[in-house]
């Protein structure tokens, strides 16, 4: 199921929300869609689940065009939550699950069968008010995927989720991936889009500013992360050339530089000062591109 979006733009009135937009994403692919708030994200996500026309471009499913006709094959997680508080979790549910054309005994087999998954199955009988948010985020999870669909829309799937309940959430997003479904997924916590994304894009003020394979974004970025944990003062540092970016912790520094030939030359400078700990270079953290490329708008 390859999702292809095609020059795609959306203006409301005077304000243009979405600018020139241009993503494929292939199937069993997790594809992360990043952006500060009122970059565009949203509205790409409504026109995709075609509750929204885009005003130029195309936006396709297998070739077909995104209309009612494709609802049953999407599945989406809005941030927003959308259940009804006095509803029970079963009534509710299966309500939804036969709007996207399922039967009744299917989509009670089906739910008891995440409802396990999830180690909540006394929430059947439960309305949707009497549990937890975090568990709330749960239900509203298998609302999205109770019917099998094909193209998945998660938007901060993990919010309002503990330590516990975000990796539950993640295994199932991934064996989601693995039995055929596509994935677009919008969060805030770069270390999950991070763990969990191939290719992503991040968008400011409706254009896509970073677009690619996370790998090759990372490569392109050409700067690297030096972590230094030492007994002596570290501080001076911040005045060393190729330095570009100075975090000062409890243990020593977290240096941003230009390139690997910076930490050689450091390592040579503080060689013989005291006692050193630690002396690490990484990669760069997604976190570090999307503030630097995305920062100014990033709330």
């Amino acid at each position: 199921m390859v999702l292809k979006l095609e020059n795609v733009t959306k203006k409301f009135g005077e304000f243009t929300a979405v600018n020139d937009l241009s993503l494929a994403i292939p199937e069993r692919e997790i594809f992360g869609f990043l952006g500060a708030n009122g970059a565009g994200k949203t509205t790409t996500f409504r026109m995709i689940l075609g509750l929204l026309d885009p005003t130029d471009g195309k936006i396709t499913l297998d070739g077909k065009k995104v209309d009612y006709s494709t609802s049953p094959i999407i599945g989406y997680l809005p941030e927003e939550r959308g259940l009804y508080p006095k509803l029970k979790v079963k009534d509710q549910i299966v309500y939804l699950a036969r709007l996207r054309g399922m039967n009744k005994h299917d989509a009670l087999k089906e739910l008891e069968y995440w409802l396990e998954r999830f180690k909540v199955p006394e929430y059947l009988d439960k309305k949707v008010e009497e549990l937890s948010k975090g568990n709330q985020q749960k239900i509203q999870f298998l609302a999205a995927v109770i019917h099998k669909p094909k193209l998945l829309i998660l938007d901060e799937p993990f919010s309002g989720l503990d330590p516990v309940n975000v990796e539950l959430l993640k295994e199932a997003v991934l064996d989601l991936k693995e039995a055929g479904t596509t994935i677009v997924f919008s969060s805030h916590r770069m270390e999950h889009v991070e763990e969990m994304c191939e290719h992503l894009c991040i968008m400011q003020k409706g254009k896509p500013i970073v677009h690619g394979a996370l790998k090759d974004i990372k490569r392109s970025f050409g700067k690297k992360n030096l972590v230094i944990h030492a007994d002596f003062d570290l501080s001076y540092l911040h005045r060393f050339h190729g330095v570009t970016n100075t975090k000062r912790t409890a243990e020593g520094v977290h240096l941003q530089i230009t390139g690997e030939e910076i930490a050689g030359e450091i390592l040579q400078d503080i060689v013989g000062k005291g006692f050193i700990r630690k002396f690490v270079l990484e990669e760069p953290s997604l976190n570090d591109i999307f503030i630097e490329k995305a920062g100014a708008s990033y709330e």
